[in-house]
This record gives C-alpha cells, sequence and structure tokens, in this order.
C-alpha cells in the first residue's frame, strides 16, 4: 500500500487517485455489449450457454421453484437461520420507518396539490455470487420491494457447482416469500432482466450490486432500454478517516473487510498520524495471513493506498473529492465531522462501528454507490422501490386565484394554446 502526502499532491494527482478505472475497462465493455446482444437477442438459449461458460455447469432449468427454494432452506445452520432473521428484523424496522404520507398543500386558496406513492410494478433484484455469495445483499433489496408493494419481484443470482443455489439464499427467499430464484448471473442475468426472456420477466428497474461487467451493463440497458436502475453500484470501497485516537488493529480489520471483497476493491486509509498509518500497515500484513481470501484481499491492497493529512478537517476535504461508498470514522472527534461530509454513500462513526456493521445487520441499506457516484446518488432504501406522482386540483375560487398569472407566463413564453386552457375556463365557468 502506497503512502502520499496530501500537501505535496497537485490538484491533477488528487483527481487521478480519486479515479477507479483499470487498464481493461475498454475490453470490459465490448465483452458487456457482446453478452447484451446475445441475450436480447437469443434469450434463453444465451443464459443457458453462459451458465456453461462462465459457472461451468449445465443447466436443466433457469429458476428454482418454491419447492425446490424449501428443500434447500431446510438445511441451513440453526446459528446462520438465526442470525439471518436478526438481521430481516432490523433492515425491516429500519426501512419501514422510511414510509410516510405527505400532506395536501393549498399553494393559494383553491389551489391543492400533493404526492401520493406508488410502487415501481415489476423490480429486478440481482443477488452476486461469484467469488462470494450474498445473503445480506438478498434481504437489503427485497426487504424494501416487498415493504414498497412490487407485483413482481424478480431474483437472478448466479449458479452454484450443483446447479442450484446455497442454504442462505434459499432460506432469505422463504423468508421473504419469494417463490423463485433465476439462476443467471453478471451481464447476462441485467440483460435478460432488462428486455425479459421466456422464462425471465422483463423489469421496470434493475437493483443490485456487482463487479464492473454488472455495472456496466446496468448502465448500458438504462440508456437503451426502458428499464431504469438503482444506481452504478460496482467493485466496493471503503475511506477510513482515522486519527492517534483511533485502535490500528481495529482499523486494519476495517479495511481488510473492504478488501477481500475483490481484486478490484479499494481500502483507503487518510490519517493525520503517521504513526497511526505505519502500525495499520503492520496490523494488515499480520492480519492479512489469517484470512482464507488472503490472495484476493492482499491484491487489493496492493491497488490501495494511504494519505497522510495534516488534519482531520483535511482528511475530510479529500474524503469528498474521493466520495466514498463507506466512509469510516475512526475517532472518537467525529461529531465535528458529521456537517462537512458532502459525498458519502454510508457512514460510520466511531471506534466501535465497522462497515460490516451495516454490511449485514445494523438496518442501513449496503446497496450504495461506488466509483465517486456518491457525488449525486444516494444508497438503495424505500424511495427507490417507488414512485412519487404529483396531484393538483383547482376549484372555481382557486382558477380565479391563478388563473391570471398562467394566462400571463404563457403569453410571455408564446405559447397561446396554454393559455387557452386558463381562459376557456374562466369565461365558461359560470355554466359548471
Amino acid at each position: 500500500m502506497k503512502i502520499y502526502s496530501y500537501k505535496d499532491l497537485s490538484s491533477t494527482a488528487i483527481e487521478n487517485l480519486c479515479l477507479r478505472q483499470l487498464e481493461d475497462d475498454k475490453s470490459i465493455e465490448e465483452r458487456v455489449n457482446n453478452i447484451i446482444a446475445k441475450v436480447k437477442a437469443d434469450g434463453d438459449a444465451a443464459l443457458y450457454e453462459y451458465a456453461l461458460a462462465f459457472d461451468r455447469v449445465t443447466l436443466e432449468k433457469l429458476y428454482l421453484d418454491q419447492e425446490e427454494i424449501r428443500s434447500i432452506a431446510a438445511s441451513i445452520p440453526a446459528e446462520a437461520k438465526a442470525a439471518i432473521d436478526q438481521a430481516h428484523a432490523n433492515i425491516s424496522k429500519f426501512h419501514a420507518s422510511q414510509i410516510s404520507k405527505e400532506e395536501v398543500v393549498e399553494t393559494m386558496p383553491g389551489v391543492t396539490c400533493w404526492r401520493e406513492t406508488r410502487a415501481i410494478e415489476r423490480v429486478g433484484l440481482y443477488v452476486p455470487g461469484g467469488t462470494a455469495v450474498l445473503p445480506s445483499t438478498f434481504l437489503m433489496l427485497a426487504i424494501p420491494a416487498t415493504l414498497a408493494g412490487c407485483k413482481t419481484i424478480t431474483v437472478c443470482s448466479p449458479p452454484q457447482a450443483d446447479g442450484k443455489t446455497n442454504c442462505y439464499l434459499a432460506y432469505c427467499a422463504q423468508l421473504l416469500g419469494i417463490d423463485k430464484i433465476f439462476l443467471a448471473g453478471g451481464a447476462q442475468a441485467i440483460a435478460a432482466m432488462a428486455y425479459g426472456t421466456a422464462s425471465i420477466p422483463k423489469s421496470d428497474k434493475i437493483f443490485g450490486p456487482g463487479n464492473r461487467y454488472v455495472t456496466y451493463a446496468k448502465q448500458v440497458v438504462q440508456a437503451t432500454t426502458l428499464t431504469a436502475i438503482d444506481m452504478p453500484a460496482g467493485p466496493s470501497e471503503v475511506l477510513v478517516l482515522a486519527d492517534e485516537t483511533a485502535n490500528p488493529s481495529f482499523v486494519a480489520a476495517d479495511l481488510l473487510a473492504q478488501a477481500e471483497h475483490g481484486v478490484d476493491s479499494q481500502a483507503i486509509l487518510v490519517s493525520n498520524s503517521a504513526t497511526l498509518i505505519e502500525q495499520t500497515l503492520e496490523q494488515i500484513e499480520i492480519q492479512l495471513k489469517a484470512l482464507p481470501r488472503e490472495a484476493i484481499a492482499a491484491q487489493a491492497i496492493a491497488n490501495s493506498y494511504a494519505v497522510k493529512v495534516d488534519s482531520l478537517e483535511e482528511g475530510m476535504d479529500f474524503s469528498n473529492q474521493y466520495a466514498p461508498e463507506h466512509l469510516i470514522l475512526a475517532t472518537t472527534q467525529f461529531k465535528p465531522l458529521i456537517p462537512l461530509i458532502v459525498n458519502a454513500g454510508s457512514v460510520f462513526l466511531g471506534n466501535l462501528t465497522p462497515e460490516s456493521a451495516g454490511d449485514y445487520a445494523s438496518g442501513t441499506n449496503h446497496t450504495l454507490p461506488t466509483s465517486g457516484f456518491a457525488r449525486a446518488y444516494s444508497g438503495v432504501s424505500m424511495d427507490s422501490f417507488v414512485k412519487k406522482i404529483t396531484f393538483q386540483q383547482i376549484s372555481p375560487e382557486g382558477l380565479q386565484q391563478i388563473g391570471k398569472t398562467v394566462e400571463i407566463l404563457a403569453a410571455a413564453e408564446g405559447l397561446q394554446a396554454h393559455k387557452n386552457a386558463i381562459t376557456i375556463r374562466l369565461n365558461t365557468q359560470d355554466g359548471y
């Protein structure tokens, strides 16, 4: 892990540090475009072919039904079942708190305006399953989808070596009332949910994190179909802002927790303490050796870096430029820093709040914007699964109140028919 001094970095150097692009991005774009085109043209046949090519499994069908899900879920260990139940309760409680009914507003006498919420009817949920199968992502996406009342919830996840799924995903499906899991992963799953196939329903909006193939596929289908996406949520990342009050072993554990996601993950350390940086790097080497995913985490750490700053406020300045998916404030003095946070997907405050708590069970959603998109995107929430439709109603009194204003503005814009729509009502109002 390289160490940089913030005061010695030019604005261009900082901009380059904040980039997440890798050398093979162009080749990924070409491959994804080819996959999408094939799925669009060949449908299910392409999915069977890609399951064999990428997942190395020959599928008899592209989904698990309710009975198969129940059978697989029955093998879940009791401890894991209890943990999923607790996570489900916490995530449900936090997301249910986001449901609210807005008030009707009278903007002027006789003119009332309001918004009503409607669920997105058909949603597609992508649950990654490459180097790690993520039941937590299943919960994070399906809980708000079910709370919102989405009519069709399509779940896609790559098939495992046995051509099925694991007991953890199966139990999540059973818990949430999802009666099918579609066995498709990667860019091909995104294409299938965007265009629809004989087996997989077309979705109005696609959710879920993934690797760079998945992220780019989501961006392509959003640009070329009527399918929306939650956000560009690609390889995971964390920025830890720490001072001398942080525990180096805690900080190292947080960085490694991110690094083990994949070789293209980023784990960034920013600190005003050179000693803390040095001790954390030492702890990384010690803890790394004990990880089952050591090789993956080591490669991600090699592509990550530390930044020495003069103050926590300066560290926040860098953090806002980086716009991290996860921001950990590893300091006892985190409260004054909260107002300084401008760009971040989710924030973890203090030395006892690891990112992994939010990843699994605190209640917040872990599907978050990556690659700097936290500058403009929020993480998944109840709002992600609904539309807010505006309503307005004008009474006879309201028409008299607002009519002249609309006529003048329409005339100023040269839109006579707009003006006439008001004038004709004003002139005939006595007839209603």
